[in-house]
């Protein structure tokens, strides 16, 4: 297996750079993340700077580590670690006769892409910051009240999770949610008839589902709740799209309980193939210190309302 490490590479705009492999390569003309092979000796960090500073003339110092997806070539069997670098210095520019293109990942326009690249790009689409609804808690006026503020801040990933609620007012509450939260991505906790009733985004399964399941919800996205290392596999085989991983921290949510902690979170989500978020206890302001663990961004209940 050929070991490699990759860059997806950010503008602070939100766009991502891509890579037009040179002839005399395999796969000549197809785009790629920049990156390459990891030498003999190198951690996967050290080869992605060295790769930068060689390709595309650039020295990361702001980068976290990601996902990491097996992909079988014709030519070879590739393991490929992604990085995301937020900073650097240099200007990118192709010092390998490759040319360059900034693309937003919603709307990639050059092509071929090499096939590894297409789940990757798709991750991408994931917004890091994860919202869960607390109207049990707020009351649905303030929860509605609070979720308009944080959609003109932004947010465009929301989860309906309102377990005291009956199903008819689940109901009239998740309609409402997705009213008001166009543009947005809309994911419904656990109720798999009613998401498909008010054709939310997808939905977000229990742990306790998920191991009780042998295919993927037909969503178009699907994400779960997992607490160990064997239910995060069983997102995996499932072809999952994200997993939510906690607690991170002591919650009011789960009294007497203590949290992952980062070290082990960072462990249990090292090479996953798929992007996980990190959830319990946290804020927005905990995103970087997730990121650097190896999350895709920060899952929040009460955090994600003030």
């Amino acid at each position: 297996m050929v070991e490699v490490a990759a860059g997806i590479i950010v503008s602070p705009e939100g766009s991502i750079l891509l890579g037009r492999r040179p002839e005399g390569k395999p796969y000549p003309g197809y785009w790629e993340f920049p990156g390459g092979k990891i030498e003999a000796g190198e951690s996967a960090i050290e080869a992605l700077k060295r790769e930068l500073k060689e390709e595309i003339g650039i020295d990361p110092y702001h980068l976290h580590p990601w996902i990491s997806r097996i992909f079988h070539y014709s030519h070879a069997t590739v393991k490929l670690n992604f990085f995301r670098v937020l900073a650097w210095k240099g200007d990118p520019e192709g010092l390998e006769n490759q040319q360059l293109a900034w693309q937003d990942p919603f709307d990639v326009n050059v092509a071929p892409l090499l096939p590894a690249n297409e789940p990757i790009l798709r991750a991408l689409r994931l917004p890091p910051i994860y919202a869960v609804t607390n109207a049990g808690e707020l009351g649905i006026d303030l929860q509605i009240e609070k979720l308009k503020a944080a959609l003109e801040k932004g947010l465009k990933f929301i989860q309906v999770r309102e377990k005291g609620m009956d199903r008819d007012a689940l109901k009239r509450f998740a309609r409402e949610v997705m009213a008001i939260a166009e543009g947005a991505k809309v994911m419904i906790n656990s109720e798999v008839e009613l998401a498909h009733e008010i054709k939310a985004h997808g939905v977000h399964l229990s742990s306790n589902q998920l191991m009780h399941l042998s295919v993927k919800p037909d969503f178009d996205w699907c994400g779960s709740s997992v607490h160990n290392r064997r239910e995060l596999d069983k997102a995996v085989s499932l072809g999952l799209d994200f997993a939510v991983l906690g607690n991170l921290l002591f919650t009011k949510s789960h009294p007497g309980k203590d949290g992952l902690g980062w070290e082990n979170f960072s462990e249990m989500v090292r090479e996953c193939p798929i992007p996980v978020y990190a959830i319990g206890g946290l804020a927005s302001s905990d995103l970087d210190m997730a990121q650097r663990h190896g999350a895709h961004g920060v899952a929040m209940l009460r955090g994600a309302w003030g």
